[in-house]
């Protein structure tokens, strides 16, 4: 599975090791910044990611930034991206399995490293399951 990632410089830390961590476990990963814990602008590197996630360049995406609200609100203004903010497993698991999420998005300044191993393991190793969700998702309107 190809994973594209991307942070702020709130979650560069974070993003650095997840990287490292995820290709261990053989991931193929695709970086789309930040590079450094300088401040910067999370739409520069959330619209690269998204528009990888709907070419099919990679199969999903996990973006970090403080709060993980601007990365949500910018990944969710593009069609075809369902980006779920996530802060615990429970919620990890029901954005996949209830909206499909197709990009996992945390607040770097509010979990710990292992809390974000911890809700990326949960996300991809959850399963959509469809039927009522599925039709809820059909109702979300495509710019």
């Amino acid at each position: 599975m190809k994973l594209g990632i991307c942070s702020d410089h709130a979650g560069f830390e974070h993003k650095s090791r997840l990287k490292e961590w995820l290709a261990a476990e053989g991931y193929e990963m695709v970086d789309f910044g930040t590079d450094s814990t300088e401040s910067m602008d999370y739409p520069d590197v959330a619209h690269p990611l998204a528009d990888a996630v709907e070419s099919g360049r990679v199969d999903a995406g996990i973006a970090l930034c403080g709060t993980g609200n601007g990365m949500a609100i910018t990944l969710n203004h593009h069609k075809g991206i369902r980006a779920g903010l996530a802060w615990d497993e429970e919620i990890a698991a029901l954005v996949k399995e209830h909206n499909n999420a197709n990009v996992l998005v945390m607040p770097a300044r509010f979990i710990s490293y292992e809390k974000a191993c911890s809700l990326v393991k949960t996300w991809l190793e959850s399963e959509f399951e469809g039927g009522r969700h599925q039709r809820r998702i059909d109702k979300i309107p495509c710019r």
